[in-house]
């Protein structure tokens, strides 16, 4: 079992300047089995959250509990998780053999024929094998990775823990070892709390995220409930790349009134931000939007000012009044700066925040009984 719940977790931290709420009052269950990701921009509080987990810092208020124990002040020995640090923590003067099972040779009784037999198993499942008599000076970053790895899976722990363990990786080899580690994780299904502030591992590799901003929780599901359906603006600009587009309006009965355009609704969206205020954010995701001609019914007439060719899509970037604004089209249809065309912005993919709160309005959503998207 690997239940572990978050109640009201805060962590203030005490300084000369005075005090720094860093997590505020967190309430989250992890499922047994589940990845869970931690996503937030820097300092959020989600590498606070992890540490204090751990046991590596002491919380200030609320509980965790592990499978209905309360651990909240277990030392981080007696908490039967296993953390994976963005710097790898390896020792330098131990050889691999030796980092991978230093936490068996201290935790446990186990003979040091046993150890070298765990150590032998975890390194076969990780292809470290012809790596064990080496020392960590010796290893590429990736390698260095599957050792710190191999030290947390050798533990057989309730909870991994995992705290940016990527970050010091190159593109292509942290898309590797993203796969190998959600591998691993579903193999041996022990719960895993992720950390990250890049959102395309939070969206590819998590059962659930959890979005963090100044310490507070903004929302907790799937990827493609957060992204389909942001409880507010912060999270539909964090998870998405490129951003979510926001254009400021005003509500004008039937019409959604912009500096460089006017913008017709129906009556469901209309119904839908009735009760809102009349000062609004309109939110359109970039792949969502439609070049077309200039000329067409509906366009919003602008000019290209900078392309950005990726291959399977362009980035298309444009201006509507002050603000630049972006696009993503096929990668075979071209397109070049200074282009005079028209952008369309289908009504079903629109999304509406309030413009004081930021909470969403209306959102696209999701069909329950199918797990599609709906609107």
């Amino acid at each position: 079992m690997g239940r572990l719940q978050l109640n009201d977790l805060t962590k203030v931290f005490e300084l000369s300047e005075g005090q720094i709420v860093a997590v505020d009052e967190l309430n989250i269950d992890i499922k047994d089995g589940e990845f869970l990701v931690l996503v937030g921009p820097s300092g959020c509080g989600k590498s606070t959250t992890l540490r204090c987990i751990a046991g590596l810092e002491q919380t200030t208020s609320g509980q965790i509990r592990l499978d209905d124990r309360d651990i909240t002040h277990n030392k981080p020995k007696e908490r039967d998780m296993a953390m994976v640090f963005q710097n790898y923590a390896l020792y330098p003067h131990m050889t691999v053999r030796k980092n991978i099972g230093y936490g068996l040779k201290i935790t446990t009784d186990l003979s040091k024929d046993e150890i070298n037999q765990r150590v032998e198993e975890t390194a076969e499942l990780l292809e470290i094998e012809e790596l064990l008599e080496k020392e960590p000076g010796d290893l590429s970053g990736g390698q260095q990775q599957r050792v710190a790895l191999g030290r947390a899976i050798i533990r057989e722990p309730e909870v991994f823990l995992m705290d940016e363990p990527l970050s010091n990786l190159d593109a292509k080899l942290r898309t590797t070892m993203r796969t190998e580690i959600q591998q691993l994780q579903q193999d041996m299904g022990i719960s895993t709390i992720y950390v990250t502030h890049d959102q395309t591992e939070a969206m590819t590799m998590g059962d659930r995220i959890a979005i963090l901003d100044g310490g507070e929780l903004q929302q907790i599901g799937e990827p493609l409930e957060c992204y389909h359906r942001p409880v507010n603006k912060f999270v539909a600009g964090f998870i998405g790349s490129p951003s979510m587009n926001f254009l400021s309006v005003r509500r004008e009965g039937s019409m959604l009134d912009h500096e460089a355009f006017d913008y017709p609704i129906d009556n469901n969206t209309k119904a839908a931000i009735a009760d809102a205020s009349r000062e609004l954010t309109m939110g359109i995701r970039p792949e969502h939007i439609t070049l077309v001609d200039r000329d067409e019914d509906d366009a919003i007439p602008t000019t290209i000012k900078v392309t950005e060719p990726m291959g399977e899509i362009t980035h298309v970037y444009f201006e509507l009044g002050e603000e630049t604004y972006t696009a993503s089209v096929d990668g075979e249809r071209h397109v070049k700066a200074g282009q005079e065309v028209g952008v369309i912005f289908p009504e079903e993919k629109i999304h509406i925040f309030d413009d004081k709160t930021g909470d969403a309005i209306k959102n696209s959503k999701i069909d329950e009984t199918t797990n599609a998207i709906t609107v």
